[in-house]
């Protein structure tokens, strides 16, 4: 059993920052503490000045196998997330076939069984017609269910209000939602193209999915929650309106109604349109300054409980099409940590308050086992980054299999050195393992 000693690091984990030493044994944490002997390692790392924090638990990816693998696929996506710190995934469930059913769920698994540098799990889709395979589905199987209360995914769009009542009384698992109203879109989209044709301006598509789609379907959504009894979590909050609607008041392990904020509703506003065009075009879309900083005032004072990627690669030439042509989304696990320190160092955001939001938050909301903390006994998925070191985003250091990034060009002030997926060096100084240790993810339910 090899085993790694991580000496002098600074041990960010459960709201402390501290100097310390940890010990890998296997695949599991072995010690931590002040003054760990040599002696007892296969292998020392000197971590002076360095963070050391827990694994990044990303709720919400899109790494597009089975189907959609010109984009990109389990073995190239998760490769990159590690080498950006994100040692588990959840991905969702809008590939080709989509995993609406426990046969497609466990088709997903043993593809990134074979191929996953990275924990995984994957969310199963409800829809219009599927309850009953959704009643079928063992609580441990996955990380949960995810309904598409807006119009980004196609046939996967949940419509059906006695549908959506139904799914929210018949599990007990968290449903992570996309709220955006599909009527108030549908109806923008068409007063724009009548007035465009296809090549609407890029910087209309917040006015197409709009503050008012958005509010909508969440106030709905968590209207529903209520009544019913659901856990309901709110995937990607892009507006300041909405971020009223949830409370801070009690602790995340109590809470009933949750919502995650992504990477690009935090860095991004509406006047970036101008110079990155489709590439920055998401769904829910980049809104205004004044939502973008009403989001991190949400983050900080707990209403919104989790910083996630919603990772979701396109290939350069899809991106490049007309408004109405363009898909929405683009890559961001391999940066979204360096974006979130660069922030840190900013002063809007606590190292310790970042680890809570991308490790701690994550394994509790979704009662992940063994995961997401510094602690004896637990996986060992590590991340060392050097807050004293700059890099470029360019071509020649991307590693989604898209090959772009909407960072190109930004230069950030941290290093992700080091990542440990289950006590195995995944990725260390620009370089990565070619083995795949990544696990299953369980669950304490």
């Amino acid at each position: 059993m090899s085993s790694v000693l991580i000496k002098n690091a600074i041990l960010i984990n459960e709201g402390e920052k501290k100097e310390a030493d940890l010990l890998i044994k296997g695949e599991y944490i072995e010690k931590i503490g002040l003054g760990l002997s040599a002696e007892s390692a296969d292998r020392v790392i000197d971590a002076a000045g360095s963070y050391l924090m827990p694994g990044i638990i990303d709720d919400q990816v899109h790494f597009r196998e089975p189907g959609l693998t010109h984009k990109g696929n389990i073995a190239t996506e998760s490769r990159a997330a590690v080498g950006g710190g994100v040692t588990s995934f959840m991905e969702q469930p809008n590939t080709n076939p989509q995993t609406v059913t426990i046969e497609r769920l466990e088709e997903k698994m043993a593809i990134a069984a074979r191929t996953s540098f990275a924990n995984y799990s994957f969310k199963f889709g409800g829809t219009n017609d599927n309850l009953e395979e959704l009643k079928r589905l063992d609580p441990k199987a996955c990380s949960g269910v995810k309904l598409f209360l807006g119009s980004s995914t196609g046939n996967m769009l949940v419509d059906d209000e006695k549908v959506i009542e139904s799914i929210f009384s018949n599990t007990n698992m968290v449903i992570s939602a996309h709220c955006e109203d599909e009527e108030t879109i549908r109806k923008n989209l068409e007063y724009y193209k009548e007035k465009y044709g296809d090549d609407i301006p890029i910087g209309l598509h917040p006015v197409i999915r709009s503050h008012e789609a958005c509010y909508l379907s969440s106030s709905r959504a968590i209207a529903l929650a209520k009544k019913t009894g659901a856990r309901l979590h709110v995937f990607h909050l892009s507006t300041a309106v909405e971020t009223g609607l949830f409370d801070n008041s009690i602790p995340l392990k109590d809470k009933k109604i949750t919502a995650e904020v992504c990477t690009h509703h935090l860095w991004f506003n509406d006047q970036d349109y101008a110079d990155k065009g489709t590439l920055i075009k998401w769904n829910p879309a980049v809104k205004g300054e004044k939502d973008r900083l009403a989001l991190w005032a949400a983050l900080l004072d707990d209403r919104i409980d989790v910083l996630a990627t919603d990772h979701a690669p396109h290939t350069l030439e899809e991106k490049q099409n007309p408004y109405t042509k363009a898909p929405s989304g683009g890559p961001l696990v391999q940066h979204t940590l360096n974006a979130m320190i660069q922030k840190h160092k900013e002063g809007v955001i606590s190292m310790e308050k970042l680890v809570e939001k991308m490790c701690h938050s994550p394994a509790i909301l979704f009662d992940v086992e063994k995961r997401g903390y510094l602690r004896e006994g637990y996986f060992a998925d590590l991340v060392l980054v050097d807050p004293n070191k700059s890099y470029t985003v360019s071509k020649d250091n991307i590693a989604y299999k898209c090959g772009w990034s909407p960072f190109e060009g930004v230069t950030f002030d941290s290093v992700v050195t080091h990542t440990f997926v289950n006590g195995h060096l995944a990725y260390e100084n620009g370089k990565f393992s070619e083995e795949q240790h990544g696990k299953r993810l369980t669950f304490e339910r």
